[in-house]
């Protein structure tokens, strides 16, 4: 995996630690990032929601600069699965 998901996992697991449903963030030409009821780890499993994005609009929505809805009403952050487990990992993160 490439540092930024390396990264990432550390910087999510420090906001979120577990998760109650599965959720997949796929960086662009990075990897792909879990979040379950086991913590974050870097994977591409099957998950409830995958939510698409580059590595600058991620790296947005971690360090607060880039709303989440925005990104998404704009094209930046792309959601596929259950808007639902989305709209709760939006939460988990803010």
């Amino acid at each position: 995996m490439s540092k930024v998901v390396n990264a990432a996992v550390e910087k999510l697991n420090e906001k979120i630690g577990s998760f109650g449903s599965t959720a997949k963030f796929v960086i662009e030409d990075e990897g792909a990032i879990m979040i379950d009821e086991n913590g974050v780890r870097a994977g591409d499993e099957e998950a409830e929601v995958t939510l698409f994005a580059s590595r600058d609009t991620f790296e947005g929505i971690m360090n607060g600069s880039v709303n989440p809805a925005t990104a998404f009403m704009t094209g930046k952050l792309k959601i596929d699965g259950s808007m639902g487990v989305a709209m709760q990992l939006g939460q988990a993160l803010s």
